[in-house]
């Protein structure tokens, strides 16, 4: 597996990110709140991913796309973890990305914060078998 994040890992629908707001789980992990979903199977890679910061935290668009990046990143050197976990379980998720925090925090903290959510994520994947 590559530690690319391609345009297959995009999320674009707008239906479907209707759908993960009105049916979805969240889970939060500061700064970090992911709506999630489990979908069929109807796209190419395992997970789907759309990244927002809002406006009311970051007014200067250069902010708001700095922090998109690094949390574009932060998913990109994490994506293994929840890949591999949702490979095994032959689903597809839906992921809708907020930024919460008032402030831009160090890369090595959004790296383990973004690690120890994909962790939340796969736990409640794991229960919603049981």
């Amino acid at each position: 597996m590559s530690e690319t994040l391609g345009k297959a890992y995009k999320l674009c629908s707008r239906k479907q990110i209707d759908t993960v707001f009105k049916t979805g789980k969240i889970v939060k992990q500061y700064p970090f709140v992911v709506h999630f979903l489990e979908v069929e199977n109807t796209f190419d890679a395992p997970f789907q991913v759309t990244i927002a910061a809002p406006k009311r935290n970051f007014r200067k668009a250069h902010d708001r796309n700095r922090i998109k990046r690094l949390m574009r990143e932060t998913i990109r050197f994490n994506k293994l973890i929840l890949e591999n976990q949702i490979i095994k379980s032959e689903k597809k998720l839906i992921l809708f990305m907020v930024y919460t925090s008032k402030e831009e925090l160090p890369f090595h903290i959004l790296m383990k914060k973004n690690e120890l959510l994909f962790e939340q994520i796969i736990k409640q994947i794991e229960n919603n078998e049981k």
